[in-house]
Protein backbone atom coordinates (compact mmCIF):
# COMPACT_ATOMS: atom_id res chain seq x y z
CA UNK A 1 0.00 0.00 0.00
CA UNK A 2 1.57 3.62 -1.04
CA UNK A 3 1.09 6.41 1.03
CA UNK A 4 -0.82 9.36 -0.39
CA UNK A 5 1.53 11.91 0.34
CA UNK A 6 1.35 15.56 -0.48
CA UNK A 7 4.03 18.14 -0.11
CA UNK A 8 3.19 21.15 1.39
CA UNK A 9 2.38 24.08 -0.29
CA UNK A 10 4.56 27.10 1.69
CA UNK A 11 4.19 29.41 -1.53
CA UNK A 12 0.44 29.50 -2.13
CA UNK A 13 -0.09 29.56 1.78
CA UNK A 14 2.29 32.69 2.80
CA UNK A 15 0.92 34.31 -0.72
CA UNK A 16 -2.87 34.08 0.99
CA UNK A 17 -1.42 35.54 4.01
CA UNK A 18 0.10 38.53 1.93
CA UNK A 19 -2.62 39.18 0.02
CA UNK A 20 -4.24 39.24 3.09
CA UNK A 21 -2.34 41.30 4.88
CA UNK A 22 0.07 43.20 2.63
CA UNK A 23 2.15 45.34 5.36
CA UNK A 24 4.06 41.42 5.72
CA UNK A 25 6.43 42.00 3.05
CA UNK A 26 8.63 39.06 3.86
CA UNK A 27 8.52 34.82 5.40
CA UNK A 28 10.66 32.74 6.15
CA UNK A 29 9.35 29.26 7.24
CA UNK A 30 12.14 27.25 9.83
CA UNK A 31 11.81 23.35 10.18
CA UNK A 32 13.75 21.41 13.38
CA UNK A 33 16.69 23.85 14.55
CA UNK A 34 17.41 26.60 11.56
CA UNK A 35 16.64 24.71 8.66
CA UNK A 36 14.98 26.61 6.02
CA UNK A 37 11.87 25.16 4.95
CA UNK A 38 10.51 28.68 2.35
CA UNK A 39 11.70 31.74 2.01
CA UNK A 40 9.75 34.52 0.06
CA UNK A 41 12.21 35.59 -2.63
CA UNK A 42 12.91 39.27 -1.86
CA UNK A 43 14.26 37.90 1.67
CA UNK A 44 17.34 35.80 2.58
CA UNK A 45 18.21 35.80 5.91
CA UNK A 46 19.50 32.06 6.17
CA UNK A 47 22.60 33.87 8.10
CA UNK A 48 20.98 35.60 10.44
CA UNK A 49 18.49 32.39 11.23
CA UNK A 50 20.47 30.71 13.57
CA UNK A 51 20.89 34.09 16.04
CA UNK A 52 17.42 35.00 15.85
CA UNK A 53 16.30 31.19 16.85
CA UNK A 54 18.98 31.15 19.75
CA UNK A 55 17.37 34.34 20.91
CA UNK A 56 14.43 33.46 20.62
CA UNK A 57 14.51 30.10 22.70
CA UNK A 58 16.95 32.17 25.01
CA UNK A 59 13.74 34.69 26.25
CA UNK A 60 15.83 37.03 27.14
CA UNK A 61 17.46 39.32 24.57
CA UNK A 62 16.86 42.56 24.65
CA UNK A 63 16.99 43.10 20.60
CA UNK A 64 18.49 40.72 17.28
CA UNK A 65 20.10 41.83 14.55
CA UNK A 66 18.52 41.18 10.78
CA UNK A 67 20.36 42.64 8.01
CA UNK A 68 22.43 44.56 9.95
CA UNK A 69 19.82 46.58 11.58
CA UNK A 70 18.27 46.27 15.18
CA UNK A 71 15.69 45.50 16.00
CA UNK A 72 14.42 46.25 19.50
CA UNK A 73 11.91 43.05 21.32
CA UNK A 74 8.96 44.08 22.74
CA UNK A 75 7.45 40.78 23.30
CA UNK A 76 9.12 36.91 23.84
CA UNK A 77 7.19 34.17 24.61
CA UNK A 78 7.25 30.76 23.92
CA UNK A 79 4.87 30.67 21.17
CA UNK A 80 5.45 34.23 19.81
CA UNK A 81 7.61 37.34 19.12
CA UNK A 82 7.52 40.80 18.32
CA UNK A 83 10.36 43.29 17.94
CA UNK A 84 10.97 46.79 15.95
CA UNK A 85 13.22 48.76 14.80
CA UNK A 86 13.59 52.38 17.08
CA UNK A 87 15.14 53.75 13.48
CA UNK A 88 11.44 53.60 11.71
CA UNK A 89 12.90 50.50 9.98
CA UNK A 90 9.52 47.79 10.04
CA UNK A 91 8.82 45.01 12.46
CA UNK A 92 9.97 41.53 12.88
CA UNK A 93 7.80 38.83 14.18
CA UNK A 94 7.37 35.40 14.18
CA UNK A 95 5.47 32.20 15.92
CA UNK A 96 6.37 28.87 16.71
CA UNK A 97 4.95 25.65 17.93
CA UNK A 98 7.59 22.59 18.33
CA UNK A 99 7.53 21.79 14.83
CA UNK A 100 8.51 24.96 12.85
CA UNK A 101 8.77 28.91 13.42
CA UNK A 102 7.53 31.37 11.18
CA UNK A 103 9.29 34.84 10.92
CA UNK A 104 8.05 37.71 8.93
CA UNK A 105 9.14 41.31 8.19
CA UNK A 106 6.58 43.63 8.38
CA UNK A 107 6.41 47.26 7.25
CA UNK A 108 6.83 50.19 9.44
CA UNK A 109 3.23 51.45 9.27
CA UNK A 110 2.18 47.52 9.46
CA UNK A 111 -0.42 45.84 12.35
CA UNK A 112 2.07 43.56 14.55
CA UNK A 113 -0.37 42.20 16.13
CA UNK A 114 -2.56 41.29 13.14
CA UNK A 115 0.84 40.01 11.47
CA UNK A 116 0.94 37.52 14.39
CA UNK A 117 -2.42 36.53 14.33
CA UNK A 118 -2.12 35.72 10.17
CA UNK A 119 1.04 34.28 10.98
CA UNK A 120 -0.65 31.67 13.50
CA UNK A 121 -2.94 30.46 10.79
CA UNK A 122 -0.48 29.40 8.68
CA UNK A 123 0.90 27.68 11.62
CA UNK A 124 -2.21 26.47 12.64
CA UNK A 125 -2.51 25.25 8.95
CA UNK A 126 1.31 23.61 8.81
CA UNK A 127 0.59 21.70 12.42
CA UNK A 128 0.44 17.92 12.57
CA UNK A 129 -0.50 17.97 16.05
CA UNK A 130 -4.67 17.62 16.75
CA UNK A 131 -6.50 20.54 18.24
CA UNK A 132 -6.92 20.54 22.35
CA UNK A 133 -10.95 20.24 21.84
CA UNK A 134 -12.69 18.62 19.02
CA UNK A 135 -14.94 21.02 16.88
CA UNK A 136 -17.94 19.65 17.90
CA UNK A 137 -17.36 19.71 21.43
CA UNK A 138 -20.37 21.28 23.15
CA UNK A 139 -19.47 24.14 26.12
CA UNK A 140 -21.73 25.37 28.79
CA UNK A 141 -21.77 29.12 27.86
CA UNK A 142 -23.51 29.62 31.74
CA UNK A 143 -19.99 27.87 33.22
CA UNK A 144 -17.74 30.28 30.95
CA UNK A 145 -19.29 33.31 31.16
CA UNK A 146 -18.57 32.62 34.90
CA UNK A 147 -15.45 32.16 35.26
CA UNK A 148 -14.43 35.07 33.02
CA UNK A 149 -16.27 37.08 36.43
CA UNK A 150 -14.07 35.05 38.19
CA UNK A 151 -10.81 35.77 36.54
CA UNK A 152 -11.91 39.46 35.91
CA UNK A 153 -8.78 39.80 33.64
CA UNK A 154 -11.30 42.49 31.51
CA UNK A 155 -10.00 42.90 27.96
CA UNK A 156 -6.85 40.36 27.13
CA UNK A 157 -5.99 42.64 23.75
CA UNK A 158 -5.64 45.45 26.74
CA UNK A 159 -3.87 44.28 28.95
CA UNK A 160 -1.50 42.53 26.81
CA UNK A 161 -0.70 46.02 25.04
CA UNK A 162 -0.34 47.38 28.39
CA UNK A 163 2.49 44.73 29.24
CA UNK A 164 3.74 44.68 26.07
CA UNK A 165 4.39 49.13 26.78
CA UNK A 166 5.36 48.24 29.86
CA UNK A 167 8.12 46.12 29.27
CA UNK A 168 9.22 48.80 26.71
CA UNK A 169 9.78 50.87 28.94
CA UNK A 170 11.73 48.79 31.42
CA UNK A 171 14.13 47.59 28.59
CA UNK A 172 17.24 49.92 28.06
CA UNK A 173 17.33 49.15 24.10
CA UNK A 174 13.02 50.67 24.33
CA UNK A 175 11.63 53.85 25.23
CA UNK A 176 15.55 55.22 27.23
CA UNK A 177 17.16 54.31 24.03
CA UNK A 178 14.83 56.03 21.68
CA UNK A 179 14.66 58.76 23.93
CA UNK A 180 19.05 58.70 23.95
CA UNK A 181 19.01 58.47 20.61
CA UNK A 182 16.33 61.20 19.90
CA UNK A 183 19.24 63.35 21.99
CA UNK A 184 21.79 62.44 19.97
CA UNK A 185 20.48 63.25 16.85
CA UNK A 186 19.24 66.68 18.39
CA UNK A 187 15.76 65.86 17.00
CA UNK A 188 14.04 68.92 18.20
CA UNK A 189 10.47 67.89 16.62
CA UNK A 190 11.15 64.43 18.56
CA UNK A 191 12.01 65.65 21.75
CA UNK A 192 9.27 68.37 21.75
CA UNK A 193 6.31 65.38 21.37
CA UNK A 194 8.43 63.93 24.01
CA UNK A 195 7.99 66.70 26.37
CA UNK A 196 4.17 67.30 25.41
CA UNK A 197 3.51 63.40 26.16
CA UNK A 198 5.27 63.61 29.45
CA UNK A 199 3.25 66.59 30.51
CA UNK A 200 -0.06 65.01 29.21
CA UNK A 201 0.66 61.58 31.22
CA UNK A 202 1.64 64.19 34.46
CA UNK A 203 -1.69 65.71 34.25
CA UNK A 204 -3.25 62.23 34.01
CA UNK A 205 -1.73 60.82 36.95
CA UNK A 206 -2.11 64.46 38.94
CA UNK A 207 -5.76 64.38 38.15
Amino acid sequence: MELDITPIDYETLVYNVMIDLPSIYSVVIVEDEYEIAYSTDNWDISTDIPNICSIWESMKAPFLMVFGVKFTILECEIDSMVATSLLGKGHIVGVKDEERKIIAYVAPDGDKKAAIVELSRILSTLSSKEPYMDKNTQFNTEDIVTSEKEENYGDPLLKNEILTFLNWIKNPDGLQGYINYALQQNNVQTISELAKIYSELIDIFNS
